[in-house]
């Protein structure tokens, strides 16, 4: 496996064990809809969180979450779409982005709550 998939695998890790340690529930991690996957689903209290998570090595060429493309969003939006239809959920959706970069050989994680909207 390439360096920045292995590197990209161990952000999802992070941010899982982060959003558990918050006292979110993890529903789904890598859900795939169409073209789109949803790097995690998940939900505290009635809040569905759309988690998309974007790990660096370094900041030099911009913060993990400049990243984040309208192209992207979209197709998280279609995906959400889906799985709240496919699962019959009545709750508020929220899209956050976990940000992870690495920094004197520890990774700071910054998680970023309504970090867009669709409209």
């Amino acid at each position: 496996m390439a360096s920045h998939n292995e590197l990209g695998k161990l952000g999802e890790e992070l941010a899982v064990a982060f959003l558990q340690k918050a006292g979110y529930g993890i529903l789904e991690t890598n859900w795939e809809f169409q073209k789109a996957e949803i790097d995690i689903i998940a939900r505290k209290e009635n809040i569905l969180a759309i988690v998309e998570v974007k790990t660096r090595s370094s900041v030099d060429f911009g913060l993990p979450q400049e990243f984040v493309k309208p192209k992207k969003i979209k197709l998280l939006v279609k995906a959400v779409n889906q799985y709240v239809e496919d699962n019959d959920l009545d709750m508020q959706v929220r899209f956050d982005i976990i940000a992870i970069h690495a920094t004197n050989n520890q990774f700071i994680i910054e998680h970023l709550e309504d970090a867009f909207y669709h409209f």
